[in-house]
């Protein structure tokens, strides 16, 4: 069983940026692919990016390339997400996820085998 526990979730102002991490135990972090979700209030919750369990692929949702970036440490276990240029439409919950197949996280399916418990992200303009 993974668990994986986001943090770096905050308020920031409009063109500023954070940086997400997500930190898994429980299980072979290598085995995974990882990707972050996010769900604002009243919407579905969406797919933001996704990396490779060797970090050699990354994808990207079309809203928020050049803007963000996912990577991850596997000596850690951690894989973050940097949000420069954020934007008011960026405020969301973002969720980690874990899946041993990539292609499952990038079509936006809600089967990832793990998810986090979400960290807030709000832009204020």
């Amino acid at each position: 069983q993974v668990q994986l526990v986001e943090s770096g979730g905050g308020l920031v102002q409009a063109g500023g940026s954070l940086r997400l991490s997500c930190a898994a135990s429980g299980g072979i972090f290598t085995h995974y692919a990882m990707g972050w979700f996010r769900q604002a209030a009243g919407k579905e919750r969406e797919f933001v990016a996704a990396i490779t369990w060797s970090g050699g692929t990354i994808y990207s949702a079309d809203s928020v390339k050049g803007r963000f970036t996912i990577s991850r440490d596997n000596a850690k276990n951690t894989v973050y997400l940097q949000m420069n240029g954020l934007k008011p439409e960026d405020t969301a919950v973002y969720y980690c996820a874990a899946d041993r197949n990539i292609y499952v996280i990038t079509s936006g399916s809600y089967e990832c085998d793990y998810w986090g418990q979400g960290t807030q992200v709000t832009v204020s303009s």
